[in-house]
């Protein structure tokens, strides 16, 4: 076939080079020769001759065929050329379908190989994949359980830190608590999801609260940790000294997240702290008032001994008299060198106030004072003025050695002259008098400049010859004066001697009648009360007096409750929770300006104030608790105009006043109407409230003295005063007054005193209370 093929091609080829013509013709003498060969060649074998015929018959083949070899040649050529075009253009069309099919080719190849590479790469993303999938699973196994860990670390942490007694938390920069412990929850009394996002001033009152954030800031500010201390109250009013230090912490980045801080109650130690300083302070006013005290008698030894050496003795006698003052003088040598062994401020004195007869002290002293003089000779004058009291509430025992001390020291500083004694009462009220007792003596006198330091512990004045003493008389007079209320005031010239002024104000001493009960109609009153014992005791004494009772138990509820149309009396306390008794008499008196009220009458434990005060503040009268029958009768009676006026108080005299200067334990005659009109179970149970309460009660007010609250002292003493006289206890609602009345001379003196006595008291007195109610109800 590929000759034919190339036949084919060369025919193709040579008939397009010379054209049909020349082809024709070329064809033609080609035929003609290639049919006269053959011709010739096989006449030539057959016959062995060639003839002209045979030429000519050749020639004559070779034209008759030419025509239509040529003809049918052409048509071939032309398919042929159609075909070789049509073939050439296939071709073409082949070649750019070849051409893109290797652009095809390549790029499939391309995209096959980036395809295998990205399987390859898939593949080894998977395995990656897997491998890390592997890794996270172990990952994940290894974060749980380290989270497993870190949490029962937490857990441990925080049981660590909620066991703690401590205070634990943290605030953040905004001043917010952001978590605390256990024992800080406790002291603010809310939870830690209740605590976060709030302020120290959400939380605790103003006064300590700015404390807290000024200390914050100085964290922040400073950049640094700090350590302080501050009172902090619990819900209950207990209060406690903590040593609180804080810090700033910060986050991983190391930016500031906040700070965190750490208390620690360090009451008992401080507590204990104190209890070791007064016990110093206690030993050294027992040594000083001791050695002081016993020199009072024993300056009269020496003297009486003195006057005895100028009279007519025998040998014994003036030797035995001798011995004695011999003895008072080593003595008084030993008591010196006690107050200087331990040279120690006083703090302290403690001051009983009970009825005494103020005219015989002022006769002992007179007395005592004109021995002294005889025997060196000089005079004395006495002089009165204004209208002296017969009995006086005081301590005759510290005002006896004032007065001696100061007697004392003009007759030993006085060579020539005389010592005078001038005491003077002016009348203030009706209970109140206003007492000055001057010392004046002829003596060397006093320079200017050492007025007031002759009143300091152990101080004598300069170049004096008859300053033998230790210096300690007139510091602890004067601190017993002020102890008292008063005060020593001294005014003196160098040679023209001294003139002691002592100064108090002193109440007189009377017991007022008690009033007879009369009937009188049954009233509607509004009881303002706020202690709970109180309440249960009033309402039910008025009660049984045929009264209708409504209660409010503070100011606010009072004044929502009050209808001047409603009430016929209001028994209004004077000291509620939230306002004074004084503040809602003054509100209702402004609301209902243009109405009649009803009588407004004053209940209170208070004897300080004066009835005065009361009716200024539009009140009636005053019922002093706790509320007894005939009190309340005796103010009902006088308030409506019922029965006689009581009479004036009398007088009590001296004698009947010291007779009933031991005040009583329980108020048998209370606890006596108590089991009579509210029964035995009534006051048993309002015993039994009481003896639930009282422990608490003297947390709180153990915490505020030592926290120095004046205002939480006289709150919480407020309190059981009213608790206990309502169950009778008349003793400790004595204390109790005396504990929550600032305003007593030398209260913080001795207001320590005072809640430990009370603290001691109360639960024998309960044990009494207990047995008085069973004598009570003892069939006869």
């Amino acid at each position: 076939m590929t000759p034919l093929k190339n036949l084919a091609t060369y025919y193709v080829h040579l008939l397009s080079r010379l054209g049909v013509v020349k082809f024709t013709i070329s064809l033609a003498s080609a035929i003609i020769l290639v049919a006269l060969a053959i011709q010739m060649s096989v006449t030539l074998a057959l016959t062995g001759k060639v003839s002209s015929v045979d030429l000519v018959r050749s020639v004559f083949f070779g034209l008759i065929i030419t025509p239509w070899a040529v003809f049918f040649m052409s048509v071939v050529v032309e398919q042929i050329e159609d075909s070789r075009q049509r073939l050439s253009k296939m071709i073409r069309k082949l070649e750019k379908m070849r051409s893109r099919d290797l652009q095809l080719t390549t790029k499939l190849q391309a995209n096959i190989s980036q395809l295998n590479n990205e399987i390859d790469e898939r593949e080894k993303a998977e395995a990656a994949r897997s491998q890390a999938m592997t890794n996270l699973e172990q990952e994940i196994k290894q974060r749980q359980q380290a989270q497993q860990e870190l949490e029962e670390h937490s857990a441990l942490l925080r049981s660590f830190i909620d066991s703690s007694p401590d205070l634990v938390y943290y605030r953040n920069e905004q001043g917010q608590f952001s978590g605390c412990n256990l024992a800080l929850e406790q002291l603010v009394g809310r939870s830690e999801k209740q605590l976060i996002g709030l302020t120290p001033y959400d939380v605790y009152p103003e006064d300590i609260a700015d404390k807290i954030v000024e200390t914050d800031h100085q964290v922040f500010d400073n950049d640094e940790q700090l350590t302080y201390e501050q009172w902090l109250e619990y819900p209950d009013g207990r209060k406690a000294f903590f040593e609180l230090r804080k810090v700033p912490f910060y986050g991983r980045n190391g930016n500031r997240l906040g700070l965190l801080g750490f208390g620690r109650d360090i009451t008992e130690r401080m507590r204990q702290q104190a209890s070791i300083e007064k016990a110093n302070r206690d030993k050294t006013q027992f040594i000083s008032t001791l050695s002081h005290e016993l020199r009072t008698p024993l300056n009269g030894v020496v003297g009486l001994s003195q006057m005895l050496l100028d009279t007519p003795l025998n040998d014994n006698q003036r030797k035995h008299v001798n011995t004695i003052l011999l003895s008072a003088t080593t003595l008084g040598n030993i008591f010196n060198d006690i107050i200087d062994l331990d040279k120690l401020d006083r703090r302290r004195f403690a001051v009983s106030l009970e009825p005494m007869d103020f005219k015989a002290l002022v006769t002992d002293i007179e007395t005592l004072t004109e021995m002294q003089l005889q025997s060196k000779g000089l005079d004395f004058r006495f002089e009165q003025i204004g209208p002296i009291p017969n009995s006086i509430m005081g301590d005759p025992t510290r005002l006896r050695q004032v007065l001696w001390n100061l007697t004392h020291n003009a007759v030993k500083f006085t060579e020539q002259g005389e010592v005078a004694l001038t005491v003077k009462a002016e009348p203030l009220s009706e209970q109140e008098v206003q007492l000055e007792l001057i010392i004046e003596d002829t003596g060397p006198g006093i320079p200017q400049d050492q007025l007031e330091e002759i009143f300091a512990m152990y101080y004598q004045v300069e170049g004096s010859k008859s300053a033998t003493g230790t210096g300690i008389g007139l510091s602890v007079s004067r601190q017993l004066v002020r102890a008292m209320g008063g005060d020593i005031e001294v005014s003196s010239a160098e040679g023209e001697g001294s003139c002691f002024s002592v100064k108090l104000k002193v109440t007189l001493d009377a017991i007022p009648d008690e009033a007879e009960q009369i009937d009188h109609p049954p009233l509607d009153i509004l009881l303002v009360e706020d202690v709970e014992l109180n309440v249960t005791i009033a309402k039910a004494l008025l009660e049984k007096l045929g009264h209708y009772v409504e209660v409010a138990m503070s100011g606010e509820q009072a004044i929502e409750v009050f209808d001047p149309d409603n009430f016929d009396l209001v028994l209004l306390d004077i000291q509620l929770p939230d306002m004074s008794g004084f503040d809602i008499a003054k509100r209702w008196h402004e609301q209902f300006a243009q109405q009649h009220l009803p009588p407004l009458v004053a209940l209170t434990a208070n004897v300080v104030n004066s009835k005065n005060e009361f009716a200024q503040a539009g009140m009636v009268d005053v019922i002093h608790k706790p509320i007894n029958r005939n009190a309340v009768v005796h103010c009902f009676n006088s308030v409506f105009a019922i029965g006689q006026e009581p009479e004036a108080e009398p007088v009590v005299s001296p004698k009947q006043a010291l007779s009933r200067s031991s005040m009583p334990i329980l108020d048998l005659d209370l606890v006596e109407q108590f089991c009579e009109t509210i029964g035995v179970k009534v006051l048993n149970d309002s015993i039994n409230l009481f003896k639930q309460v009282m422990p608490d009660y003297m947390k709180v007010l153990e915490s505020n003295l030592f926290a120095k609250d004046q205002d939480g002292i006289a709150s919480e003493a407020h309190k059981i005063k009213g608790a206990a006289g309502s169950i009778g206890l008349a003793r400790i609602q004595r204390l109790a007054n005396k504990i929550q009345s600032p305003e007593l001379p030398a209260w913080w003196d001795n207001v320590e005193d005072w809640i430990h006595q009370l603290s001691h008291d109360y639960p024998e007195d309960l044990k009494l209370l207990d047995k008085a109610i069973a004598d009570f109800n003892k069939p006869d």
